[in-house]
């Protein structure tokens, strides 16, 4: 029985740590957590803010996720996606969620975010 998602991954390309770092630490507020060591060895780092995790991995041919996407509720849409815009990542707005105020964004490898907020 299903009982909860655990994390997410996303992929991204080999030696882009840092701009990971940057944007998941730095413009999103999420806390980078250690990595296994047998897992560190592979490159890529994790991520967490409250019970939320997305785990970025390393792919050799590299292609971001155009669709595919982890939806991240937030609190106060409208200031997260103004410090995300302010950051120099794009915002798109889209209202075709019933009872939802929600955007999309991308990270600085091109992975889809989507993040929403009930009304």
């Amino acid at each position: 029985m299903l009982i909860a998602v655990d994390h997410v991954q996303l992929a991204a390309p080999p030696g882009a740590e840092e701009l990971l770092r940057s944007y998941y630490a730095g413009v999103l507020g999420m806390t980078e957590i250690p990595k296994p060591p047998l897992l560190a060895a592979r490159g890529g780092c994790w991520f967490e803010a409250g019970f939320v995790q997305l785990h970025l991995g390393v792919e050799e041919d590299f292609r971001p996720a155009e669709q595919a996407h982890p939806g991240l509720r937030v609190r106060d849409i409208e200031a997260y996606a103004a410090r995300i815009a302010a950051a120099g990542a794009p915002v798109t707005w889209d209202d075709a969620l019933p009872r939802h105020r929600r955007c999309y964004s991308r990270d600085p490898v091109g992975n889809r975010l989507e993040f929403l907020q009930p009304r």
